[in-house]
């Protein structure tokens, strides 16, 4: 019995070991350390924005010493800066590029580039489509590590909430609403109101949002008034029931002692 399980366990150890090697074999590996993002959270459409991601650790696999970086982006009329740095810190090429993708910057560990640096400025685009949660976001950058035998490996993707005036006042009305709505334990007819404030968010028709958002946070406070009202109600009708109680207790043993003493 002992063998037969001892048996058996290793041939599971030896199916787990093969998997794990064909997983590995099947996983790009990225070669890149992404050191540093520096990009906006948010923007307005419309608004410039800049962003700069710094890649480190270029050769990590030892047979990736020599690749190109490409990029892509959602921002309308942008530009971008490739530097590439030796160890020192020192500028060793530069490539600029313009439209929404980029592509061919050889990156070389025999040339003595040791850090790479990208810039990219642009416009923030329209919103196809607005979702309140998650938020709506664009591809503000995504970076990608291409081997000499073709493929590629994503090394980073960075995504922005974009909006408009309008949209972001509907968004700042729902996010209070939301909170009321929260507080107050989260009544029926709040709830119902507010997701016909995101609906018609989602839709666009951001005054009706905002309005739709205002009714509901108000019906949130206003269950939440009756509900510390009731609270209230039911604690005073809890202390005159103590009360009642305890002048009846005094009460009653008044009476007992009036009749000790008539008895005395």
């Amino acid at each position: 019995m002992t063998t037969t399980s001892w048996n058996h366990s290793s041939r599971l150890l030896a199916v787990a070991a093969v998997v794990a090697l064909l997983a590995a074999a099947v996983a790009p590996a990225t070669a890149v350390s992404v050191a540093e993002t520096d990009a906006p959270d948010s923007a307005a459409v419309g608004e410039e924005v800049s962003l700069t991601i710094t890649l480190t650790e270029l050769y990590r696999e030892p047979s990736l010493e020599q690749w190109e970086l490409s990029g892509a982006t959602e921002l309308t009329n942008p530009t971008w800066t490739v530097v590439l740095y030796d160890q020192t810190g020192a500028k060793v090429g530069q490539e600029s590029f313009g439209g929404q993708t980029f592509a061919g910057v050889s990156v070389v560990a025999d040339d003595g580039v040791s850090e790479v640096e990208v810039q990219l400025t642009g416009s923030v685009p329209e919103v196809a489509e607005y979702t309140y949660d998650p938020h709506q976001t664009f591809e503000a950058a995504t970076l990608e590590q291409v081997p000499p035998g073709g493929g590629a490996n994503e090394l980073t993707s960075v995504a922005t909430e974009h909006f408009t005036e309008e949209s972001q006042s509907a968004r700042e009305a729902l996010d209070a609403a939301s909170s009321e709505i929260e507080a107050a334990g989260n009544p029926s007819e709040a709830t119902e109101t507010f997701g016909l404030a995101v609906s018609a968010y989602e839709s666009e028709n951001f005054d009706n949002a905002q309005k739709l958002a205002d009714e509901a946070k108000g019906q949130a406070q206003q269950a939440q008034n009756t509900a510390n009202r009731n609270r209230l109600i039911l604690m005073g009708a809890g202390a005159l029931l103590v009360l009642g109680i305890a002048a009846g207790g005094v009460f009653y043993w008044r009476s007992q002692q009036d009749s000790t003493d008539r008895l005395g």
